[in-house]
């Protein structure tokens, strides 16, 4: 039944917003008429008797916890008063948006988010392959994927056809009782494992290939990890330096690693796979990379304070520019070009900076922390965390905790002078 009504100013208003469900009240505007006396003409239906009204004009709307009969497209209760306001809806009844309405939010979101991954630049990223090794990795990721999608199309397929094609009608018979099928139990029994033939196949033969020996001639490059910081040694070309690996393209690499404390993880997102770095142990990556340019790396095993300050770079460049660079590097530290740079090389010698620090052609031949006898021309210093400016090398050696916590580096009390003395001459040894 309907409940009491009231009239409020200039709209009328259900009392608690109930009414029975199945009665419906279209409202019939009578035009023309007097304004000031309005007419409010209703067609009431109780119990289910339902006027012979065209109900198509009335806007769909919904009534919580009320069913329209068949044929009914929704409930409204609209009426024209005195006053001339016209289809004033009544409380508890909201309108059903259309069904792309509803959905036009979350797409719109999706879509906003889909649009936002297609951004960059992304310098590590694993689906940028710059090498063979990486191009081993991402065949096979793009063939599982493939078979991923196939997998999804055709569940998901079957799943939207058994909803629209055997919903409950109204009406409708009962579905018939079904106890078992042995094609359909043999098919979706089969079909996973063939597809789990087709992706262990390659990922086997892939695993296999990047974890045997490299074939042919490499340069060897000897990778140690420390925290936290990379040390490079090139064995066959006297070669030593840290943070910074340089490489020629084209030419295979056999890089060979092992941790002079702590497990670390040597990883280069465009060249290759992680692989652990373990104390008293060697593993192997080995790769070849096919463009030059310059690629980022990072530590990716968690081993410390510092461990997200753990940063290394590979520059690949033509042979004859890699060959220049070793050149450069087999040369002894550079002669102090000033006397400001003299002055910074003895505080050097004499501060203690010798216990830790190679610089070859001196008497500093420490090994605990990185080789310094070309420091000045690397790109960046603190293992990759800062540029390799006179203004980053004195904030470097003046705190070392505040630019890497928990480093080992541990200076002396020094005055402004001698920092910058010290300086000079670091940025001297290129």
């Amino acid at each position: 039944m309907v409940s009491k009504e009231r009239s409020t100013g200039d709209e009328t208003r259900e009392a608690d917003g109930g009414f029975s469900c199945c009665a419906i009240y279209p409202t019939v505007h009578a035009r023309g008429q007097d304004q000031s006396h309005g007419l409010i003409a209703r067609f009431r239906a109780n119990r289910g008797a339902f006027p012979p009204v065209s109900l198509d004009w009335i806007p769909r709307l919904t009534y919580k916890g009320a069913r329209a009969p068949p044929g009914v497209r929704g409930y409204a209760r609209c009426e024209a008063n005195s006053r001339g306001h016209t289809n004033s809806v009544r409380r508890g009844i909201q309108p059903n948006r259309s069904g792309a309405a509803r959905w036009t939010g979350p797409f719109l979101a999706l879509m906003a988010l889909a649009l936002g991954a297609c951004g960059g630049p992304f310098p590590q990223s694993a689906l940028d392959p710059a090498s063979d090794f990486a191009w081993r990795l991402q065949d096979l990721f793009e063939w599982i994927f493939f078979w991923a999608v196939v997998v999804f199309v055709l569940v998901q397929g079957a799943l939207i056809v058994a909803i629209l094609r055997f919903r409950e009608r109204p009406g409708g018979p009962s579905p018939k009782v079904t106890h078992g099928n042995t094609l359909l139990e043999i098919s979706w029994t089969l079909a996973p494992a063939i597809v789990l033939v087709l992706i262990a196949i390659p990922t086997i033969k892939t695993i296999w290939i990047i974890d045997s020996p490299p074939r042919g001639e490499s340069l060897v490059v000897e990778a140690i990890g420390h925290q936290w910081w990379w040390e490079f040694r090139y064995p066959d070309l006297g070669v030593v330096t840290a943070n910074e690996m340089r490489i020629p393209v084209g030419k295979q690499i056999d890089v060979r690693l092992t941790s002079a404390d702590v497990v670390h993880s040597f990883w280069f997102p465009r060249l290759g796979g992680k692989r652990d770095v373990i104390p008293g142990h060697e593993t192997q990556i080995w790769f070849t990379v096919d463009s030059a340019g310059l690629y980022l790396g990072q530590c990716a095993e968690f081993c410390g304070l510092s461990h997200a300050l753990m940063k290394m770079e590979l520059v690949a460049e033509e042979p004859a520019e890699f060959e220049a660079w070793v050149s450069g590097q087999r040369a002894e530290a550079a002669i102090a070009d000033s006397a400001v740079a003299a002055d910074g090389a003895l505080a050097f010698m004499q501060g203690g900076c010798i216990a830790c620090h190679t610089v070859r052609g001196t008497v500093a031949q420490g090994v605990i922390g990185p080789d310094l006898t070309h420091v000045g021309s690397r790109r960046r210093i603190a293992a990759g965390i800062l540029d390799n400016t006179a203004d980053n090398l004195e904030r470097l050696i003046r705190n070392p905790q505040e630019v890497k916590p928990g480093a080992l580096m541990v200076v002396p009390e020094l005055d402004d002078e001698t920092v910058r003395r010290i300086v000079a001459y670091m940025r001297n040894l290129k």
